[in-house]
This record gives C-alpha cells, structure tokens and sequence, in this order.
C-alpha cells in the first residue's frame, strides 16, 4: 500500500455514540446527528455518507482526468451513489455501486473517462481490493 508523499488536506471529525450518536468536524461545516439504518432515528448514518462523499470525489476526479485528457466534462456531470451494508463471514463490510451520467458525451469518451477517474479517485483507491465497487454509466 503506498503512502503520502504530501498531505495535502486533513480532514477531522469528532463522533461520540457510534450509529446513535453525533458527528462533528473540527471547522464546524458538518454536524450531524446519526442513526443506523432501519431505526426510526432521524439522522443520517456512515453508510449514506460514505456515499456522498464517495461520490462528490470521484466528480472531482472526472474534472482532473478531463482536464489531462482535453475532454470537456459536462457543468451537469452527477453521480448517483448506493452503499449496501451487510454480512460477510464473521464481521460486517460495506460494497459500493456509482452510476456516473456525463450528458452530451459520448459513449466511448464517457467511459474513458470513468475508467481515468477511477484510477484517481482517492476512495476508488482506498476502497480497490478492499470491497466490491461497482462503476456504470447512466
């Protein structure tokens, strides 16, 4: 596994409870209460933040490898993420599906780029070899 030649960003949270607690970062700009899944709680859980932060990231990777590659990725790029949690033997683990839309583009160019991003992306690099991802196009 390599390792940082350069941090670049630190991110700090501090949670108190587990899936029944609260999140907060360091900076203020996230605080979330949270509740496991199928609960009657009304907060968020990791899974679902796994996903949006899965999914914001692998946009920034498209634009990164758009911009190497001179291929313009569309202002209304999304990317819909599902985290499933479940059973594996003896633990619990997590697997990851992205189906990532770029409009106007076509099909070749759309998958080049997706294959490009998920050689970048930061949570396709932590997550590969680890869990199932999954990546689409819409």
């Amino acid at each position: 596994m390599p390792s940082l030649d350069q941090v670049l960003y630190t991110a700090r949270a501090h949670t108190t409870g587990g899936r029944d607690g609260a999140s907060r970062t360091d900076d203020g700009r996230l605080d979330v209460t949270l509740s496991a899944p199928g609960t009657s709680g009304t907060g968020t859980n990791p899974e679902q933040l796994f996903a949006a932060g899965y999914s914001a990231c692998f946009i920034g990777a498209l634009k990164a490898v758009g911009g190497q590659l001179k291929i313009a990725v569309p202002q209304d790029v999304s990317v819909d993420a599902e985290v499933d949690l479940g059973k594996i033997p003896n633990a619990y683990g997590i697997a990851a599906r992205l189906k990532v839309s770029l409009p106007g583009l076509d099909r070749a160019q759309a998958q080049q780029l997706v294959d490009a991003a998920h050689q970048v992306c930061p949570y396709s690099n932590a997550t590969r070899g680890n869990i199932d991802v999954t990546i689409t196009l819409a």
